[in-house]
């Protein structure tokens, strides 16, 4: 599967990118870092990819550093929209912890490709842009420990170090996106599942 597939909004692939020769490049991108790395990936790799010149690429975006961070705020804008979803909707601490898990595990082994790049090249952004991205983090940290301690104030959850637990189950959905292949034996929704189970036990959650 293709970052170009895999990353799919409704309708057209990174559809909030435009023009059409700026998408293009995005996705090039993607599966260049993906593949290689950011600091082994040249601009030429990705305006190769995209089947456009190099010159092309700058017209778009004045840096592969600016193309990088256009990709990690998207990916994570979504991941981060989707735990919101989880965690306003009805239910227990336990049913939006649960849903959160699977939405979240879902999103990285779907997006795999685009996940490693989003979560495993932070470094490599500038200062500026590294800033703003850590903020989005912060936010998806905060909703996720949100649910925790709702749980552990109703009587749900038993989990003595909140923060330490959150960052344990944000690493743990994270980290699909590093082994998930599309040809292995589990579907993303099998691995949500899965996950979901083993956070609620994680948190003592009352069955």
């Amino acid at each position: 599967m293709s970052a170009a597939e895999e990353t799919g909004g409704e309708d057209t692939p990174w559809s909030e990118v435009t023009p059409e020769a700026a998408r293009r490049l995005l996705v090039a991108a993607v599966e260049a870092f993906a593949e290689r790395g950011y600091h082994a990936t040249t601009t030429r790799d990705i305006a190769g990819r995209a089947g456009m010149s190099p010159a092309a690429l700058y017209i778009h975006y004045k840096t592969k550093e600016e193309l990088l961070h256009r990709i990690s705020r998207i990916g994570h804008d979504r991941a981060l929209r989707l735990l919101e979803a989880a965690a306003s909707g009805d239910g227990t601490a336990a049913d939006r912890l649960a849903d959160a898990v699977r939405c979240f595990v879902r999103w990285h082994a779907e997006r795999h490709t685009t996940a490693r790049v989003v979560q495993y090249e932070l470094e490599a952004l500038g200062d500026e842009h590294r800033a703003e991205i850590v903020g989005l983090r912060r936010k998806t940290d905060a909703v996720v420990r949100g649910i925790i301690s709702e749980g552990v104030r109703a009587g749900e959850f038993e989990v003595p170090d909140v923060p330490g637990t959150t960052l344990a189950v944000l690493s743990l959905c994270i980290d699909v996106a590093r082994w998930f292949n599309a040809q292995g034996s589990r579907t993303p929704d099998e691995v949500g599942a899965l996950y979901a189970d083993l956070v609620l036990r994680m948190v003592g959650a009352q069955r």
